[in-house]
């Protein structure tokens, strides 16, 4: 077990952890690391351009898009400079990882089914007794 390194941008985790992720920390080539002011306009560069991506990404979640997707990819453009941002992509990461073996659970595909098949039939029978009683006339123009 890696019990930490004394490296900045280093963090101690499993063995297993550490194959799967990369270490945390910008990943700006070496000659904009060794200047300070070029280090500092390059994350000011990243900040902006993701928040570019994210931004539109807030947008289009209300209005047709892959807004989810766009936000993701913005978070991503910030991970390549940002260790907050890395940190919120491996949370999301292992969060979605769980929700999805959770999903595939036979017993929650099972009930998910059940509970999708008792909703269907609800609607059905809700629609029939409305067509049975109105027709197919439109709930505005009943004058009953």
């Amino acid at each position: 077990m890696n019990t930490g390194s004394d490296e900045p941008g280093e963090v101690a985790m499993a063995d297993d952890e550490a194959k799967n992720e990369r270490a945390l920390g910008s990943r700006a080539p070496e000659f904009i690391k060794a200047r300070r002011a070029l280090h500092v306009s390059w994350q000011v560069g990243v900040f902006i351009v993701g928040l570019a991506v994210v931004g539109a990404g807030v947008v289009m979640l209300p209005l047709p898009g892959p807004g989810w997707l766009v936000i993701f990819g913005g978070m991503a453009i910030w991970a390549t400079e940002f260790v907050w941002a890395q940190l919120v992509l491996r949370w999301t990461k292992r969060k979605v990882t769980e929700a999805t073996q959770r999903a595939l659970d036979p017993k929650v595909r099972r009930r998910n089914i059940i509970l999708t098949t008792v909703g269907l039939v609800i609607v059905a029978v809700l629609v029939g007794v409305y067509l049975w009683k109105f027709g197919f006339e439109m709930p505005w123009n009943i004058t009953e």
